[in-house]
């Protein structure tokens, strides 16, 4: 199945895709099983959310040796091989839907790059679990673009606005609960041309590894999403459009345009 959300003259709703038409839902699959509405949208004309509105939003960093080995030549500190699977943390203000525009900041200086990446939507509530018990709550799959400003990630004490501006972390267009993730082919490309393809599943660590030890010390709870890290980067710039696809999900696309230039307040 793939499940969406959409907007539809101003309202939210869930969805599942059959064909070229979203079938609007009467609630969501993650707390039940919702029943078809009777409304539909063309999947071509369809106003997508994020496919889930996350209560916490996970990320993994440097899961890729391709990733690690690039990050160390380029001279980062702390770019080597975890020995365990560690988790970081978003912001779910940085979230944006399938075509909606990713927003390059006005006074951002230096390399705005983007990020493929498998994203885990969990859909049980996990604590102390095993990786069987993990990969049973996970309820299905989507794509994430992890766009970064470099100069920022590097120059600022945290990951507050290079990592977390609006519009930075594009994800969709669905969640597909019928697929192994690890079986397919990432793919990024900018204006029609490829510049990034790696094997999903070459992770370091897996999804179901990451959720177990997550659950040692947090409760991982339905809707939460663990995006997964990538392996290769690309530039961007306004006037581009980027599509990161992964086989056997589908296909997350969005243009990139210049922000308006801020006006700094006077004390």
């Amino acid at each position: 199945m793939r499940y969406c959300r959409v907007e539809v003259e101003y309202r939210r709703w869930w969805g599942r895709v059959e064909g070229e038409e979203v079938l609007l839902l009467t609630g969501s699959p993650l707390t039940g099983a919702p029943e078809p509405t009777g409304g539909t949208v063309p999947v071509a004309a369809a106003r997508f959310l994020p496919p889930v509105a996350p209560g916490v939003f996970y990320a993994v960093g440097l899961n890729y040796r391709g990733h690690i080995e690039h990050a160390r030549a380029m001279g980062h500190p702390g770019a080597a091989v975890p020995e365990r699977p560690e988790v970081g943390y978003r912001a779910n203000n940085a979230l944006t839907g399938h075509r909606d525009a990713i927003v390059r900041p006005a006074d951002l200086q230096g390399r705005f790059e983007a990020e493929g990446e498998l994203v885990a939507v969990v859909g049980k509530p996990l604590r102390r679990a095993g990786a069987d018990e993990a990969r049973e709550a996970v309820f299905g799959w989507t794509i994430g673009n992890d766009v970064s400003a470099r100069e920022w990630q590097h120059g600022d004490r945290t990951l507050w606005r290079a990592k977390n501006s609006d519009t930075f972390k594009p994800m969709g267009p669905w969640i597909e609960t019928e697929v192994d993730p690890l079986a397919q082919t990432t793919e990024v490309r900018v204006n029609g041309e490829l510049k990034a393809a790696f094997d999903t599943g070459a992770m370091v660590f897996d999804p179901y590894e990451y959720l177990a030890e997550m659950s040692r010390y947090l409760t991982v709870h339905p809707g939460d999403v663990l995006w997964m890290g990538a392996d290769g980067t690309c530039e961007i710039t306004a006037g581009d459009t980027v599509e990161v696809a992964i086989s056997g999900i589908g296909a997350l696309e969005n243009p990139v345009v210049e922000d308006e230039p801020i006006e700094r307040s006077r004390r």
